[in-house]
């Protein structure tokens, strides 16, 4: 955090020229720090999104995600990285002997303390098959280090939708689904005709050539007749995650605004 910055900040909140509610806005956007010349770790980010900086990890070497873990850690009850294949989780357990590796996922977390309930809502994620795990799955465990409730259901597609169908209490009772699907991706659609809430909809890269590494579900779910879909990138169970945490924090917010 610049001193100097937050010095000014404190002098104007002690002169009365600002409110201690203005100051807070103003610190969401006042404080990065620099990890050795490669990184600049963004510590207010949980302020403005809800959520800590999360750490992409292909293109980094186990020591710079070393680095990055432990200067967040200091800040943060829980610090995470995605995409981190077993070889890379082994190096990095064995210079951080707390860490949590969910292998499905691909995701090392780093917990420092109690994580914050979100509240109310559950999030249920939803994948067409078996293959589709690995995407699904990092979106399971990124809800769940939110701090969300989450229902998994797994191999429900379309091929054989009485799985599906055989599901409809436990789908009817999620505030948000996360539909993951390759091959045609057409399990979204499915599902938004059957429940009220938002569906996000999980392109993901499995399928044979025509499915263009999932571009073809992809495709299938941006042109959903169901309505109440959003579509995330290819294979980004993070991103969907985050997204459905981003909805029911908005729904918890306009509930608390109410006279």
């Amino acid at each position: 955090m610049n001193p100097d910055a937050l010095q000014t900040l404190l002098n104007a909140i002690a002169r009365g020229e600002i409110t201690p509610n203005t100051a807070l806005d103003k610190l969401k956007h006042l404080s990065f720090e620099p990890v050795a010349d490669f990184a600049k770790i963004d510590h207010h980010r949980h302020l403005r999104t809800g959520f800590p900086e999360v750490i992409w990890g292909p293109g980094k070497t186990p020591e710079q995600i070393v680095q990055i873990m432990t200067t967040m850690a200091h800040h943060s009850p829980v610090v995470m990285a995605t995409r981190i294949e077993t070889a890379i989780a082994e190096q990095l357990e064995a210079e951080i002997p707390s860490l949590i590796y969910y292998p499905t996922a691909r995701i090392c977390a780093l917990k420092t303390g109690e994580l914050p309930s979100q509240g109310l809502g559950v999030i249920s994620v939803l994948t067409a098959g078996t293959a589709d795990l690995p995407v699904a799955e990092e979106a399971a465990i990124t809800a769940q280090l939110c701090g969300f409730e989450v229902q998994r259901l797994w191999d429900v597609g379309v091929a054989g939708i009485h799985r599906l169908l055989s599901h409809r209490e436990l789908i009817s009772q999620a505030d948000v689904l996360i539909v993951v699907a390759g091959m045609e991706g057409a399990l979204p659609s499915v599902v938004a005709g059957m429940v009220d809430c938002p569906v996000i909809g999980v392109p993901t890269s499995v399928g044979y050539g025509t499915s263009f590494g999932g571009v073809a579900p992809l495709l299938t779910m941006l042109n959903s007749c169901a309505s109440g879909i959003g579509v995330v990138n290819i294979d980004n169970g993070f991103g969907a995650a985050i997204l459905a945490g981003q909805i029911l924090r908005t729904g918890q917010r306009l509930q608390r605004k109410k006279p």
